[in-house]
């Protein structure tokens, strides 16, 4: 009876025991315990690469040396050159009858009048051009004006293309040399009738306002004498023989800005009420009788 009742009395004061352990590891307020079930995720698909990584000094330092002998990036600028402009700066416009009517008419007067109106754009246009050619003359320039076009004729007559770049633009030059392969051109000045003249000046700027270009616009009356044979060596235009009467109007134009530059030809302005020229005389082959393998041509005669 006695070791029974020790044996419940020990029982007893072992539960006593455990219950007072869990009343402190788990009072009375607490929540109760949660149960963390370990799951399995997806890996990141996206991961943060390692230059994009904050790195110290002496590591990005580390990281540059491994990576060896490195250049600093060199952004190349490509320049662009303008030798010249695409077109004629506000064209001259050529008075109706001009070198057949005296300025002592009543559409001479006219023409005078009109010219007076269009000096002042023309006087601005010379100051600009002063101030880049200080030599630069409305008096001097027609007479070098006229050597620049005798010489450019010649050379084209010539054929010599180096000498002619130097005297025409680079839009010039494809409108001179156009259409005459296999062809001779037989070109000479004579006189001239009437002095050469400045009757038109314009200066304008491309890209921006540093890049200058000058246009003169020079009147020439003169006679000259042209003859084109074709590659068979028959006459297609003109006459060797027989002068004519020329009237033009030559644009001439130099890149201000280069200290270096020249005035070279730019084209030419042809009024609306220019005669027409003279057609060209094409050579043509006359077809013969067509004849079979088996014939010779002396038997169709």
């Amino acid at each position: 009876m006695a070791a029974a009742m020790r044996a419940g009395l020990g029982r007893l004061g072992l539960r006593a025991g455990w219950q007072t352990a869990e009343s402190v590891l788990h009072p009375a307020g607490a929540a109760l315990p949660c149960l963390i079930v370990p799951v399995r995720t997806k890996k990141k698909r996206f991961s943060v690469p390692e230059w994009a990584k904050e790195m110290t000094p002496e590591e990005k330092e580390r990281r540059l040396k491994s990576l060896g002998p490195m250049f600093p990036e060199e952004h190349v600028e490509r320049t662009f050159y303008l030798a010249c402009t695409g077109d004629i700066i506000d064209p001259y416009i050529p008075p109706e009858g001009d070198a057949r009517l005296t300025s002592l008419s009543k559409d001479g007067m006219k023409q005078r009048m009109e010219k007076l109106k269009q000096t002042a754009a023309s006087q601005l246009a010379l100051r600009k051009i002063k101030d880049h050619d200080p030599n630069f003359s409305t008096k001097t320039f027609p007479e070098k004006a006229q050597e620049i076009f005798i010489e450019a004729h010649n050379s084209l007559a010539n054929f010599n293309k180096q000498k002619l770049h130097s005297l025409v633009t680079e839009r010039c030059y494809p409108e001179m040399v156009r259409g005459n392969r296999y062809k001779t051109i037989r070109w000479s000045f004579v006189e001239s009738l009437e002095p050469p003249r400045v009757v038109h000046v314009r200066c304008d700027s491309i890209v921006n306002r540093g890049n200058l270009y000058g246009q003169v616009t020079v009147r020439m009356h003169t006679r000259q004498i042209l003859a084109i044979y074709d590659r068979f060596g028959r006459l297609m235009y003109g006459g060797e023989q027989v002068p004519k009467d020329v009237l033009e109007y030559v644009v001439f134009e130099k890149y201000l800005v280069n200290p270096y530059g020249t005035w070279r030809m730019h084209g030419k302005i042809v009024p609306e009420w220019a005669p027409p020229k003279e057609p060209i005389v094409k050579t043509v082959m006359i077809p013969g009788p067509t004849l079979d393998p088996s014939q010779k041509y002396e038997e169709m005669k």
